[in-house]
């Protein structure tokens, strides 16, 4: 994870140094290492000896993380183009299968961490939602759900200072103009309270979708992008597309609000 957050790709926590370690040095087994995590494996050759490959990096990244966590770094590698779907599932085939179900969840349109984890949030409650949409007169925005309700994911990274704070103000005002609700969830809730954000959310909607949903629907300008398969909504599992193509628990990733009102719809995430 060390490598990943050093070229740019997100890592939600990487304390310390991740070191992959040789799998015969087994004398530093039995020694004490603070601040540095020790990985005994076997890593793929390249032209760097002191370094590893991305993928022994992305391989170790979902060993360590959180599965949202992961998700989001998996988004990122693909996003920036640094490994494609089909190396990915290359990574998968060798790690154990309790992992596989995230490879499924994987969305390259994901431009930061905190739009992966809204994203895995939004499938949990089984809205339907379209992500990078552009609005005329307001711009690209991150996702919009069922219609009406503008969600951008707020960072420090891309957020901070005056200057940019005063355009997202002028482009929710632009937004209200059209009729859209904005909310932005910070990216530190995202992270440490996704739940709480999650039950926010299906709150709106209960409060606000019976008066929004329809006349707003009809005037969603969508995005290009291929539809997914709708997520069906259970007590503990959600139905995924993709790779696996199965029903897998999700228990680590889904909130437990769900949503007021009616039924999960298609959801156009890319």
């Amino acid at each position: 994870m060390t490598l990943l957050k050093m070229i740019g790709v997100f890592v939600l926590e990487a304390p310390g140094t991740h070191v992959h370690v040789p799998s015969h040095l087994s004398r530093s087994r039995r020694r004490r290492h603070e601040g540095i995590t020790l990985h005994w494996e076997r890593r793929e050759d390249h032209e760097l000896p002191h370094i590893v490959s991305v993928a022994d990096a992305v391989r170790q990244s979902v060993r360590c993380q959180t599965p949202r966590a992961a998700i989001a770094t998996l988004d990122s590698v693909v996003h920036h183009r640094l490994l494609t779907m089909d190396q990915l599932q290359e990574i998968f085939r060798e790690l154990p299968q309790r992992f596989h179900v995230l490879l499924a969840l994987v969305d390259p349109s994901a431009e930061s961490g905190p739009e992966t984890f809204m994203r895995l949030l939004l499938r949990a409650l089984g809205l339907p939602f379209e992500t990078q949409v552009r609005i005329l007169g307001v711009g690209r925005v991150d996702f919009v759900v069922d219609g009406w309700l503008i969600i951008e994911c707020d960072s420090r990274e891309f957020h901070e200072g005056w200057d940019k704070q005063v355009e997202d103000r002028f482009r929710d005002m632009a937004a209200a103009r059209l009729g859209y609700v904005t909310i932005r969830p910070l990216a530190t809730d995202l992270f440490r309270r996704a739940d709480e954000v999650g039950a926010a959310v299906a709150e709106i909607f209960g409060a606000l979708g019976p008066q929004l949903t329809a006349p707003r629907r009809s005037q969603l300008r969508r995005s290009k992008r291929p539809a997914a398969e709708k997520p069906s909504i259970g007590a503990d599992t959600v139905q995924i597309s993709g790779v696996m193509n199965q029903t897998a628990p999700l228990t680590a990733l889904t909130p437990r609000a769900r949503t007021p009102g009616s039924a999960p719809r298609r959801a156009r995430n890319r």
